[in-house]
Formats: C-alpha cells, sequence, structure tokens
C-alpha cells in the first residue's frame, strides 16, 4: 500500500513543470484558480505521460530479456528463425536502384524526343 501512496504523490519536477507551463500559456484576465486548476490537468498529463513510457520500457525490457539466449551453447547462438542473406540476395538487392535508374533515364529521354520539338 504504500507503493501506492507514493505514486499518487506527483513529484516535484512534474509539479514544477506544470505551474511553468500553465504560466507560459496564461490568457489575460485568467484567474491564479484557472492557471493551479490548468496546471494540475498538465500535471496529470505528464504523469500519465511518465506511467506509459514505463509501461512501454518494462514490455520492451521483457521482450529483450526474452530474445536473448541464456544458457545456450556458444556455437549455437544464430536463431533459427533468423533469416540469413546469401550474397545472391545482397546482389540482386543492389542491382533493383540501377535498374530503376535506368529506367528513369530512358522514359526522361523518350518524353524529351516526344514532347521536346
Amino acid at each position: 500500500m504504500a507503493r501506492n501512496n507514493r505514486q499518487d504523490k506527483p513529484s516535484e519536477e512534474t509539479v514544477a513543470e506544470a505551474i511553468r507551463i500553465a504560466k507560459a500559456n496564461q490568457r489575460p484576465g485568467q484567474t491564479k484558480e484557472q492557471t493551479k486548476m490548468i496546471a494540475q490537468g498538465i500535471q496529470k498529463g505528464i504523469d500519465q505521460y511518465k506511467k506509459q513510457q514505463k509501461i512501454k520500457a518494462r514490455e520492451m525490457d521483457k521482450r529483450r530479456k526474452k530474445n536473448v539466449p541464456s544458457d545456450i551453447d556458444p556455437s549455437s547462438q544464430l536463431n533459427p528463425k533468423e533469416k540469413t542473406t546469401s550474397p545472391v540476395d545482397i546482389q540482386q538487392h543492389n542491382k533493383l536502384p540501377w535498374v530503376l535508374l535506368l529506367v528513369s533515364w530512358v522514359v526522361f529521354a523518350v518524353y524529351l524526343f516526344s514532347f521536346g520539338h
């Protein structure tokens, strides 16, 4: 229960940041109470954002720990699900940009000769 009480209380940095943002966006004629309420809303938003980021970080940490092999033989470190690229695949991928460049120049030349005159 002490943990929940600690989480309910916002940090001083969050409160200060919320007040700073609320004062920076304060409208003329706005009362201090209104500014305080806006700061509380901003503070809640900051707290919610921090909670979401913590949840995401925990999930990423769990996924990272799940993917790291712990007691596996060093000789079998490759995951069988991982796709290895062969030199043939790399060569085919390197040809694609050049083919597209050549086709674009041919289309450009045809356009110039047909519509340029």
